[in-house]
């Protein structure tokens, strides 16, 4: 009978400065019983989606199981941390809701986890166990693996959407208008105007003669201040370009082609452009693990040399420049494991940026993803 499983997970930070890992996990679980069940045309292995609101030690969430979004099933869950074992465990509450597809059981589970930190990235991973709601009956066992990422399958709950909220910052309110002075409506009377008075015309005595008049003086001509020439501004001179001292940027030497690289196509699969100075680029089996090996060149030198995919990361980084603002990742299937062809995922962590690129690759081609330096990228 195929059995449906629901769970959720919950991570922790376990040093001594706590921190919150609200937010949003997902991943895989994969029955020990695996074999069995792919003979028996079942499915093994589950995405896991969770989403984890943390209160000191003790955490409450949800979580959606499913090998689609269209069938799956959703469950609450409560659990606990040891902040000195960093171990964590949970247990399922009830089971919320369900879309399932032909004779499935729903399950709730049990969880033994250890959370870990590789760089930036966080890891939850461990052993479950499982019930049957129907019956109490045992529905397996096997592993887990869960990493931190930043969007749903589904659609945020309402603690995550709540906290985002409460993460940003006020919006500043509008102060009211000051009231400004009303003018004075108060109009004053202009002073009354009044003519001179006419004086009456003074008759001349017929007798005397006529008196000379007075000289008027000139008046004294304006004195005119003369100012101060204003101060000359002079450049300093400027270096002789012989005095100039030229800094030299060397190139980077040219590596040959690999035979691995020459000897197939080479497709380039995304090109990504960013202004951070580092990055951090994780690759994982993109499916089923199944052997999937690869080897990974940067920039025609072989970084990574015929290494097992696995839920696990393999790990490059990558120093990004001005002067050296071109790089290249070039995947080469070294198998094409047991389900062919030979998929990977590829996480990128570029500063406050993540970009997921899924990659496929054959015994004739090759996958090449493109990195390129640009400062005016946010």
């Amino acid at each position: 009978m195929k059995r449906f499983i629901f769970f959720l997970l919950f991570g922790i930070s376990l040093s001594a400065n706590s921190q919150d890992l609200t937010g949003i996990w997902r991943g895989n679980f994969k029955s020990e019983n695996s074999r069995y069940l792919e003979a028996m045309g079942q499915e093994s292995r589950y995405k896991i989606e969770l989403q984890v609101d943390q209160h000191a030690k003790a955490f409450e969430g949800v979580t959606y199981s499913y090998l689609t979004t269209v069938f799956y099933g959703k469950a609450t869950a409560r659990g606990t941390v040891n902040p000195l074992t960093k171990k964590v465990f949970i247990e399922e509450l009830k089971i919320v809701e369900v879309r399932m597809s032909g004779r499935s059981d729903a399950c709730v589970m049990t969880y033994f986890l250890q959370y870990s930190k590789i760089g930036n990235e966080e890891f939850l991973e461990g052993t479950y166990t499982s019930m049957n709601t129907s019956d109490s009956s045992n529905c397996g066992r096997g592993r887990v693996f869960l990493r931190k990422v930043t969007s749903s399958d589904f659609y945020k709950e309402p603690f995550l959407l709540k906290k985002e909220a409460e993460k940003k910052p006020p919006v500043a309110k509008a102060e009211p208008a000051k009231p400004q002075p009303q003018p004075n409506t108060v109009t004053s009377k202009p002073p009354a105007t009044t003519k001179p008075a006419t004086k009456p015309a003074a008759t001349k005595p017929a007798t005397k003669p006529p008196v000379a008049s007075k000289p008027v003086p000139k008046p004294a001509e304006p004195v005119v201040k003369s100012t101060p020439p204003a101060p000359v501004t002079t450049m300093p001179l400027q270096p002789k370009l012989d005095t100039i001292k030229k800094v030299e940027v060397k190139p980077r030497p040219v590596l040959p082609v690999p035979k691995a690289i020459s000897g197939r196509d080479n497709e380039v699969v995304k090109t990504i452009y960013t202004s951070a100075r580092k990055l951090i680029i994780n690759i994982y089996d993109n499916g089923a693990i199944d052997n999937d090996t690869i080897s990974v060149y940067h920039n025609r030198k072989l970084v990574l040399s015929k290494k097992r995919l696995t839920d696990r990361p393999l790990t490059v980084e990558i120093e990004l420049s001005e002067e050296d603002d071109t790089h290249e990742l070039v995947m080469v299937a070294e198998n094409l494991g047991e389900i062919p062809p030979n998929t990977s995922l590829m996480v990128v962590n570029a500063g406050s940026k993540y970009y997921e690129v899924r990659i496929t690759s054959t015994e004739q081609k090759n996958a090449v993803v493109v990195f390129r330096y640009d400062k005016t990228k946010p």
